[in-house]
């Protein structure tokens, strides 16, 4: 069977080219919409990452497509629609990074709790060694609220429990088992925003979940929360952030993504733009407010991002290929 595989570097194209030595390989170096231009004849199996879309002119370009395998857990950027109707299947990368993105958490919650990328650019920029201003404070019996106990939520709840903090969480299918195995109770949304010290979001987004930390629920929260966002950004209501720093009603933040992300590498798409979307041009700014701030560490949603996580993508998707190739596809989302 015919493959044309997006690779992303040229070690992950030779891993690939030698665990699929019985396919024919056809190599694509990085977005489909991006950089030479490919051919799709006779092409039977695609495998891409997000950043690929395939949509109406792509599967024109593949009639012979059979098998997508995406080397995400998100499928948004393939058309289901004409997958389903040219009778295409499509299988997803459902879990890779429930530990890594757990312990990314934790990262950012650390480095806030202790101040340390404040310490360090003391040492590195003033040559100070003074611990003046520094004080930071103990996650030890500390409440942290876990907003959704998926696989990534579960291993948060774990490893808070090693730092022998007291964990309560919401999530609208709770596991009592897990539950009862961990010591931890579930609680409502607003006993959870009313009593953490720490709220760590891990849900999915959609009607439900968007803007879930809103000005309404910041009103809520204890003085001196700190919020820990390794999910996705619409989650949170960026001006409702701005304004819980402001009123010193949140006192950190450690954010791995944010509302508007996809314009942060690109805002002249946005700004150049004739009629803007005022909405989307406010978060934008705002975002740029909260990067300025201290006591707020945004990095470039990278929780996911190890060298470990990376090989379970590609090992994964590579399993679904050869799945499929025996008849016997598996992580099928279509």
């Amino acid at each position: 069977m015919k493959i044309l595989y997006s690779h992303r570097t040229e070690e992950e194209k030779n891993h690939v080219a030698k665990a699929l030595s019985s396919f024919e390989m056809v190599f694509h170096d990085g977005s489909l919409q991006k950089g030479e231009k490919w051919d799709g004849k006779g092409i039977e199996i695609v495998s891409v990452f997000v950043d690929s879309i395939l949509g109406k002119e792509e599967f024109e370009k593949m009639p012979d497509l059979k098998f997508i395998a995406t080397r995400s857990t998100g499928f948004d950027h393939i058309d289901l629609k004409i997958a389903k109707k040219k009778g295409v299947i499509v299988s997803n990368v459902p879990t890779y990074g429930e530990h890594t993105v757990a312990e990314f958490t934790f990262a950012l919650l650390l480095n806030l709790s202790r101040n340390i990328l404040a310490a360090n650019s003391r040492v590195v920029k003033e040559g100070s060694f003074s611990p003046n201003g520094l004080t930071g404070f103990d996650l030890f019996e500390k409440t942290i609220g876990v907003l959704g106990t998926g696989k990534i939520g579960k291993n948060v709840i774990k490893i808070a429990k090693g730092f022998g903090m007291n964990v309560i969480a919401f999530d609208a299918f709770p596991d009592t088992n897990f539950a009862k195995e961990q010591n931890f109770k579930y609680v409502t949304i607003d006993e959870l925003i009313q009593t953490s010290d720490i709220i760590s979001l891990h849900l999915p987004e959609n009607k439900d979940t968007h803007h879930i930390i809103n000005k309404e629920k910041i009103l809520k929260m204890k003085k001196g929360v700190v919020i820990i966002n390794t999910a996705r950004g619409s989650l949170i209501d960026t001006a409702a952030l701005v304004f819980g720093l402001e009123e010193k009603i949140i006192s950190a933040a450690g954010l791995d993504v944010l509302s508007e992300e996809k314009y942060i590498n690109d805002e002249t798409q946005l700004l150049s733009n004739p009629h803007p979307n005022q909405d989307d041009l406010k978060t934008l700014l705002m975002n740029h407010y909260l990067i300025d701030r201290p006591k707020v560490i945004i990095t470039p949603h990278t929780a996911f991002n190890t060298k470990e996580a990376n090989q379970r993508i590609i090992n994964t998707s590579i399993e679904n290929i050869i799945k499929f190739e025996k008849g016997n596809p598996q992580n099928i989302v279509l």
